[in-house]
């Protein structure tokens, strides 16, 4: 069996690591309901998360994925982006929970000698509470939002970045993620990519994206990287 030499272990944060979606639909009815507009239910938000808060808002607004152009003017979306970012602020994360296993599974890779890095589209403001609540604050040796830089996943340019910053190849990182804007990030990378069936991927199987490798636990991708790679020393 061949062990891949990796260093640099890329995690995506909402689907991946945690289940926000109680937070953001309540953030996002909110919303809603101060613009006195139709609420929905949680399972229809679910399937809207993933591409940043800028086209969730747009989606709640319109009531679907596909928000097509001339539906909303900028205003609109630019008033109500404000009105979910004040109500997102003002939750207490209480219903924001750590997915079976993760806890556990990242402070393992960490202590085997894997740099751990975070790239979310979820805006910076709101991710040091969130780690810091999971006691996570100091296993990331980089951490960027979806506006950290002027381009977000599925873009590579978040991907590289940390690589560069962390003086790590591509071809040395794996990207894990739940979305196709993880695996598309990771392949535009040029790096392996894991993928994780239980987030957040607008009803399509993760696996339909063709990544390196495919897990339905979390336990079971980090097996597979103890496994399977080693770490350049």
């Amino acid at each position: 069996m061949t062990v891949d030499i990796k260093q640099l272990l890329i995690f995506d944060f909402d689907g991946t690591l945690i289940d926000s979606v109680p937070d953001l639909a309540d953030a996002t009815n909110a919303m809603l309901a101060t613009l006195g507009k139709e609420t929905y239910p949680i399972e229809t938000i679910r399937n809207w998360i993933g591409n940043g808060s800028r086209l969730l808002v747009e989606r709640a607004l319109v009531g679907k994925v596909e928000v097509l152009e001339g539906e909303l003017t900028v205003e609109e979306a630019n008033y109500a982006e404000h009105l979910f970012f004040e109500a997102y602020k003002n939750l207490s994360g209480s219903k924001t929970v750590a997915y079976p296993d993760v806890d556990n599974g990242l402070k393992k890779l960490k202590a085997a000698g894997f740099t751990l890095a975070l790239v979310t589209n979820k805006p910076i403001r709101f991710v040091p509470k969130i780690l810091q609540s999971f006691g996570w604050q100091d296993l990331f040796s980089e951490v960027l939002g979806g506006d950290s830089l002027s381009t977000k996943k599925p873009d590579p340019a978040p991907l590289l970045h940390v690589c560069k910053a962390l003086n790590v190849t591509p071809e040395q990182a794996v990207m894990i993620g739940d979305s196709r804007n993880d695996i598309l990030a990771g392949q535009n990378a040029n790096m392996d990519t894991f993928g994780l069936s239980y987030g957040y991927n607008y009803g399509q199987d993760i696996r339909e994206l063709n990544p390196t490798e495919a897990f339905d636990a979390f336990t079971a991708l980090v097996e597979y990287i103890f496994k399977n790679y080693t770490i350049d020393s």
